[in-house]
This record gives structure tokens, sequence and C-alpha cells, in this order.
């Protein structure tokens, strides 16, 4: 080997480019078992993040199901998830740009079986002794606010779209039929709630003419989430509650809720998406499940008789998709140095094999960064935690006594969390000299309900602290340069770097995919799922308007004095591009280095490929220009308005000589923000309509 070139942080040359990231990796969605057959999602940005189901029989033989241009993904809560279920060899499966239900038989083409209206469905199941789906609908065809129901459709063709089942709240999801085809369970929740807020597990049975009656509250409340209701094999009633202030796994016996495994760990995830699954049943005996607790992930095999819970020792660190039958069980697992991939477990030997992988690039090791678990000190005397990546490429060492700039990560949500499997988006920025720390920040899933309840009433506060301070300690052990210190982050993650640049001085340059700059706007702009968010995280609204102006980001101009660069889809209806495009004229006009870079077919996060590559190059020449780094190899440039103000200490000298007129000229851009703002919001606000 080569003994490694003496090169600065930030100018390394990578083998894990933007070229290669975008066209060999795909990302996986929901897995089903049907007979030997298992069929899931994949994600892939080189066919414009067309969601394919792809099905692999039993013999080994792996085929693409849905043919183009069709596109397996559902716009239920906007997030989706739950897109398709399958049926002795037919599946049923959502359409993307029309949002009708399609059927295809083995052979045959789809067609589509609900009416060409604006009505979207997800998280169907097979009610086989009515031959009939069960399915969340979304009904967009009334005025106003969008309403949800449960709903009994025909297989054959429903040109009604639909029987409704349950209806009278704002939420509903996990429609499940008991074996014997007698009862139906299902979770639902109302505004304000989230549903990891508070929300109710009902259960009710089919009379002659499949309504459902006598409903039942089973668990849950306004107070308490509940989390994938599943019937066992012999009838039994399972779910996740948190009575304990851990997402734990219990059933329904005898009337009452019985806990089944007691830990503080979390058998369970936020229900951002439908069709999510930590347990399933390899008999009525087995239960085969995954947890998260703050010493990692891990796989387990519950005895329902005993209770006893055994670890099953296996070289993955994440997992999600759990499905299970009699002797194996299915799942997307990874690792720090593995991709996710779709693994088959064989539960009697232990034998272990990987089906599909999210990419079968082979990366030398030595190029890879393995994350370090980190607990730092924050506010009020509590720790919060994070994975570090330090720079790593056997090609290169910095020059003595330089130390790496560092890009702190937020992840979305805000309600959610990080993983260390590996990630070459991630793997772009340790290859090129950077460090990486990625934040489980204060309201993070996966350190139990009081950890996650921390960000209550305090969004843009604790994440924000939470992130400065993992900064800090990284820059206090003497890993980082403290004077190149940059945070990401993508909506919920977006709106924390912002709110970061904002409200702290501890930040040198940002980036924001598509985040939130202005919490008033985003109340009345939203989508129905996320549209009382914010009375959890921040407060009442229109009640507590004032502290949505002082957390609003786009507010707090004057505090500004780094470089951002705002990345936005430019059809994305959770965060709308009115979100990037008034903080980036606020920022142009107060004179800072500003980008602004839009995605035309874009949604929120971007699927196609070429977006995905535009938004890391574009970042990293970002990055280079405002640290003053050269690149290793050339990237399409990014207009930089302003650049010329391109050192903090050029700002602060500016900053000083601003003082003497300060608060006349924060008056000003106070106005010219907030008029923009009028005019922004009149020319690209749909008009809300009062209820």
């Amino acid at each position: 080997m080569n003994k490694p070139k003496v090169v600065p942080y930030g100018s390394w040359n990578s083998p894990i480019t933007s070229d290669l990231i975008v066209s060999g990796t795909i990302a996986f969605g929901q897995i089903a078992l049907d007979g030997d057959a298992i069929y899931w999602i994949e994600q892939r940005p080189a066919e414009a993040g067309r969601n394919v189901l792809v099905q692999r029989q039993a013999d080994g033989t792996i085929r693409d199901v849905t043919p183009k241009p069709f596109n397996a993904r559902t716009r239920v809560h906007e997030y989706g998830g739950g897109a398709f279920l399958v049926d002795r060899g037919t599946i049923y499966f959502s359409n993307f740009a029309d949002q009708r239900l399609y059927r295809q038989a083995p052979g045959g083409e789809p067609r589509p079986i609900t009416p060409a209206v604006d009505l979207r469905y997800a998280d169907g199941v097979m009610d086989r002794a009515r031959h009939r789906i069960i399915t969340v609908r979304e009904d967009h065809t009334v005025q106003g606010e969008a309403i949800n129901t449960i709903v009994a459709l025909n297989p054959d063709g429903d040109e009604a779209g639909g029987t409704v089942l349950i209806a009278g709240n704002n939420f509903y999801s996990n429609p499940r039929v008991s074996p014997d085809g007698k009862r139906l369970a299902w979770l639902t929740w109302n505004h304000p709630n989230m549903p990891w807020d508070g929300c109710e597990l009902w259960a009710g049975e089919f009379d002659a003419r499949g309504a459902v009656v006598a409903p039942k509250k089973i668990a849950g409340g306004k107070t308490e989430s509940i989390f994938q209701p599943e019937w066992s094999p012999d009838g039994t009633l399972y779910f996740v509650a948190e009575p304990t202030g851990w997402w734990n796994l219990y059933r329904w016996q005898n009337d009452r809720a019985e806990i089944v495994v007691k830990r503080d760990a979390e058998f369970g995830v936020p229900g951002w998406v439908f069709g999510a699954s930590t347990y399933a049943f390899e008999s009525a005996k087995s239960i085969i499940c995954t947890y998260t607790s703050p010493a990692g992930s891990h796989l387990a095999r519950i005895d329902t008789a005993t209770r006893e819970m055994k670890d099953i020792d296996l070289p993955f660190t994440s997992f999600n998709q759990i499905r299970a039958m009699p002797g194996r069980a299915v799942f997307f697992g990874g690792s720090p140095t593995q991709f996710f991939a779709l693994v088959s477990l064989d539960l009697k030997t232990g034998r272990i094999d990987v089906l599909r992988r999210a990419s079968d690039l082979k990366i030398d090791e030595e190029y890879l960064s393995v994350p370090q678990t980190i607990e730092f000190p924050t506010e009020n005397q509590q720790t919060a935690f994070a994975f570090f990546y330090p720079p790593s490429n056997r090609d290169f060492v910095a020059p003595k006594n330089e130390k790496p700039p560092l890009l702190v990560i937020s992840h979305g949500g805000p309600t959610g969390s990080t993983s260390a499997v590996l990630n070459l988006g991630l793997q772009y920025w340790t290859s090129r000299g950077f460090a990486v720390v990625d934040v489980n920040y204060g309201g993070s899933t996966g350190y139990g309900r009081a950890y996650r309840q921390r960000l209550n009433g305090n969004w843009g506060v604790v994440d924000v602290n939470d992130c400065a301070n993992a900064a800090r300690y990284l820059v206090k052990q003497g890993l980082v340069d403290g004077k190149r210190l940059a945070i990401r982050g993508g909506s919920a993650g977006g709106y924390t770097t912002l709110a970061a640049l904002a409200f702290t001085n501890v930040f040198h340059a940002g980036a924001s995919h598509f985040g939130i700059g202005d919490l008033e706007i985003f109340t009345g702009d939203t989508h129905k799922f996320e549209s009382r968010y914010c009375v959890s995280l921040v407060g009442p609204f229109p009640e507590r308007r004032e502290l949505y102006k002082q957390r609003s980001p786009i507010n707090s101009l004057h505090k500004f004095n780094c470089p951002l660069i705002l990345f936005q889809g430019l059809e994305d209806k959770i965060v709308p591009p009115n979100q990037a495009e008034l903080m980036f004229a606020a920022v142009k006009r107060k004179g800072l280095p500003v980008a602004y870079v839009p995605f035309e077919g874009e949604q929120h996060g971007f699927r196609q490929a070429k977006n995905i590559k535009r938004s890391l190059d574009g970042e990293l020449y970002f990055y280079g220009k405002v640290f003053g780094f050269e690149l290793a190899e050339p990237v399409k440039p990014v207009k930089i308005e302003n650049l010329s103000v391109s050192s903090k200490a050029q700002r602060k000298v500016a900053g000083s000589k601003r003082k003497a007129v300060g608060s006349k000229r924060k008056a000003v851009d106070s106005k010219k923000v907030t008029d923009a703002k009028r005019k922004t919001a009149k020319s690209k606000l749909p008009v809300k309509k009062k209820k």
C-alpha cells in the first residue's frame, strides 16, 4: 500500500462519489409474506425514485412485479407506507400518480379497482371470510380537511370507493382482522395528538352483514401511545404500549392488558408511516421481535407461555420490518459496515441468507468511518446521545496539528431517531476529511417516553441545545476544529439547523434541506397529519402566537452571522417551497453568503438520482467556498449570493460596524421580513378556508 498523502481535511479524494451513491443504492420499504413467497418495496433513485414491488419465489427467483410506469406509493398522511397487500399471489397496491388501488393477478397487468377521484388508501388487509379488503381511506374529495375512515372494498372493483366501517375520529391506522374472521382491531386518535403522543386501541365484532358492532376500547388514551396491534395465530390480541414509560409488549387476556416483556427498552417506533413492524408471530408460542435501548438494537425471540425473551446473536445492529412464518424470520438488517439488506433467518439452525442488499457496491472498509456512540453533557444537568464518525480515508492524512471540520446532523421528525447503519450519504463526508456527529437529541425515540417528551413545548430549544452541545463536547475533546463547525438537517432537522444558526453562535455554516423557517406559516400550510403537531412541540396556536414568532428562525435574522445553503423540492406538500424561499430572500438581504437550490418534480425528501447527486455535491462546493478549502475533484458550482462576505471574522467586523445603528437596522429588517412574508404568503400559499 502506498504511503498516505498529506492533504488538508475537506480536500481528500474519495471513491465514494455522488455518482456511485445514486447509481448503486436503493432504499427498502414494506415486507409481506404470502405462502413461501416474499414481497418487498424498493425505491430506486435511478428510476426517478419509483417504488417497485419485488417478489422472491421459493426457488430463489427474484423479479419485479409492478411494471413501469407504476409507482407503488400511497399519499395517505403524505408519508405513506402500507402501500400494498398480497393474497394468494394477487397483489393490490396504491399507484402514486393517481392514488387509485390496483389489482394485479399472477401473470396479469395492473387494473384499477377504485374510482378516478381523490381517494387515497393505505394499510390494507384481506378479509377472506367476506371477500373484501379492509383499509384506511383518506378522502380528499370533500371541502376543507380530508376525512379519514376505515372502509371495506370489493377486491374485484368498487365504484363507490369503499363502504365505511369505522368513522368519527380524525385518524385511523392498523385495521387487523382476527384469524377466525370474527373480530377487527384498529388504532385511532384525534387532533392535536400525533400517534406517539396518545392514541387508542379498539376492537369490535363483525355482524352477519359485515358491519363492526360492539366496539370496545382496549388500551391507550390521550397521553398513552399504542403501536402495532396484531392477532396471534390463536386469536390473542397483542400490542405495544407504554405504561412503564417504555414501549413494551402487551396482550389482552381475561379482559385486561398483561405485559409480556418488561424492559427499559423500546419495542415500538413512532408511527410516521403505515405498516411498520417490530414483531411477528413464528407461531402462537413464539414471537420474533426487535427492541432498542441506549445500548443498541437487538433481535430476540419471546416464548409466549413463559414470557422469556432471548436475544438472537446476529451480525446486524439495526432491524426493521420484522415478518415471520414457522421456522423462519424475514427482516431488513444492517450495521455500520453493512448496507441494509433483506435477510432470511432460519430459526432452527441460525443460518442467515441475504436475499437482497440496498447496494452491492464493494467498498474497502479503510475508506469507511465506524461510528462511536457518545453520551455528552447538555442543559439542565442532563445528557444526550449521538454517533460520532471521525474522518477516514486510507489514502490521506491531514497536516500535523490540523483538526477536521465538523458536520453536525440533526435528524428529521423531530420525533424519530438516527441509526448507525452504513450510509454512503454520510460516508461521502467522512471520506473527504469531515468529522460527522449524528445527534439523537432530546425528543428522539429509542430512549423511553421521558426522553422523547423533553421536546414537548421545547422544539427549537432542546434540539438546538443538544446539537450545539454535541459540537462543543467534540471541540473540548480536541477531536474537531472549533472554527469550522457546520450543521445540516432535513425537514424538522432543517428547522433545527436554521434555529441553531439563529439562536446560537456555535456554528459557522449551515445546510437546510426542505426545512421550516417560519412556524406560523407552517401551521397553516402543511397537511392534515401534521397540522397540529406543533401544539405539543411548541404550544397551542394561535394562543401562543408570540412564542411561534420567537421560535421561527426567520424572525431572528439579526442573530444570523454565518453562511447558509437551502435545498427544496418544489412539489413538497409537507414543508412547502415558500419556507425556503422566504429564508433565502431574507438572508440574502442581510448580506450573508446564501444559496438556494430548488428541484422540480421533487416532494418531501429527494428521490431522483440527479437531485440526490446535486444536493450532495452542491453542499460540498458550498463548504469548500465558505471554509476555504480546495475540492479534490471538480463539481458543478452553486451560485452563492454575497460570497465576498466569506469569513466569520469579516462578518464580525461588519457586525460591529452595524451595532451603532443596530436597533434601527433590526426594525428595518423585521419590517422587510414581515412584508416579504405577507407578499409570499399571499402569492404562494393556498387560501385556508374557515371551518
